[in-house]
């Protein structure tokens, strides 16, 4: 009865019988107490623990949601378990020093510091559990939520830096909290990018401007891949070419980017380039070239439907003058043979536009520009699709008798000196 009301005195008056003297006694008791208590609080973990590892991991494994293995796979139950060692402490430790005050208060500060740190571990577990099975949701292709996670996380870990200061230094938590109100303008400053990055991730959030997959491009910061993270400070991008860039979020939403998701998930892919024509080269069609040309079927129906247009005219508006605004050229013939061959095409989307246009001329000639798009968006066939259609309409472009501007080179400039000398008699 006497070892279970006051075990300190059982352990003294056994030292004392033994021989030894009274504060001898007293510091043997004190140590073996402490002994048993760093015993017990290590096979409290160790009982906790397999607890976790046998009896609870048997019962999520027998479960059918999959939400509790998520929590077990985080270790949000293992970690759980750092907290028995340190509850036995704090409740054990008032008989064991009993005797020593002053390390009765440091030993349960230090036993509440500890489990106000294994708190914290155990929050910060389970909200990325929750992180975790919010990922596996469909709204999470939409919503991002990464940047909150990782706030809230921070006010976590700042809260209880704040109950283990208040603790340390035995100062009101309240009091704490008012003189970071006066540093208000230095945290801001240290903390200027998780601030801007929180705001940012709002925007992008809330206004779904980007997603964990999506393919951007940032000219400017040489960005041109697929996102793989969203964090509260920074995005990152894999390029094509396999390396990593980090962007702070906050610049996705002070500079323009460009997201392709729209036509990924449209499945069609824009082509929107130009052929320089020489203008020197555009000319009306001769009877030699118009033969030529017929022998293409619908070519010569086009040309057959020109001229039944010219026929519908009054005879005094149908001169061979260079005026005459019914009469084609090449490079109208073969606009319509461009636009028909990307009809005809197996890997062009006719329900979309598709548009054979001249721009603007320039020093390099006039821009012969195809607008049209593709039916299917990865990039490789897309570019593959693309240079077969443009290698196909620079090939024939010859036989329109066009040429492509080009500007002259070592190999032009050597064969015009041999064919000079070749005249020289």
């Amino acid at each position: 009865m006497l070892f279970t009301n006051d075990p300190s005195i059982w352990f003294k008056e056994m030292f004392v019988r033994a021989g030894l003297s009274y504060s001898l006694a007293s510091l043997l008791s004190t140590i073996a107490l402490v002994l048993i208590v760093v015993f017990l609080s290590w096979l409290a973990n160790v009982v906790a623990k397999a607890i976790i590892l046998k009896i609870v991991t048997r019962i999520v494994k027998k479960t059918t949601t999959t939400w509790d293995d998520v929590f077990l796979e985080k270790k949000v139950f293992t970690r759980l378990s750092h907290l028995a060692p340190a509850l036995v402490i704090w409740f054990m430790a008032g008989w064991a020093l009993k005797a020593y005050p002053s390390w009765l208060i440091f030993v349960h500060n230090l036993s509440y510091v500890y489990m106000v740190l294994a708190g914290t571990i155990v929050l910060n577990a389970f909200i990325e559990a929750w992180h975790a099975i919010y990922n596996t949701l469909p709204v999470s292709q939409h919503r991002h939520i990464k940047g909150y996670v990782q706030l809230v996380k921070i006010v976590v870990v700042v809260t209880a830096i704040l109950v283990v200061i208040s603790v340390v230094f035995r100062i009101d938590i309240r009091a704490v909290v008012t003189g970071l109100g006066a540093m208000a303008a230095v945290l801001i400053l240290v903390f200027k990018d998780t601030l801007l990055g929180l705001v940012a991730s709002i925007q992008l959030s809330v206004n779904q401007m980007l997603r964990v997959g999506d393919w951007i491009s940032i000219p400017g910061r040489n960005v041109d891949g697929n996102v793989t993270d969203i964090t509260l400070n920074t995005v990152k991008v894999q390029n094509f070419d396999k390396t990593i860039i980090t962007v702070p979020t906050y610049s996705l939403v002070n500079e323009s980017f460009q997201n392709w998701k729209g036509m990924e998930e449209s499945g069609v892919r824009q082509i929107k380039r130009s052929i320089l024509i020489d203008i020197r080269s555009i000319k009306f069609l001769d009877n030699e070239l118009r033969t030529s040309l017929s022998l293409n079927k619908d070519i010569k129906e086009f040309l057959a439907d020109k001229q039944t247009d010219e026929k519908g005219l009054p005879q005094d508006k149908i001169d061979t003058t260079f005026f005459n605004t019914s009469r084609i050229t090449n490079l109208a013939v073969f606009r319509y043979y461009a636009e028909r061959y990307l009809r005809q095409h197996p890997m062009i989307e006719t329900e979309q536009a598709i548009v054979v246009r001249h721009k603007e001329p320039e020093q390099h000639g006039l821009p012969l520009q195809v607008y049209a798009f593709t039916r299917n968006s990865q990039f490789a066939l897309y570019e593959n699709i693309q240079a077969e259609i443009f290698e196909h309409f620079i090939a024939i472009m010859d036989e329109f008798g066009l040429r492509v501007y080009q500007q002259p080179g070592g190999y032009d400039f050597l064969t015009a000196k041999d064919k000079n000398s070749n005249q020289i008699p």
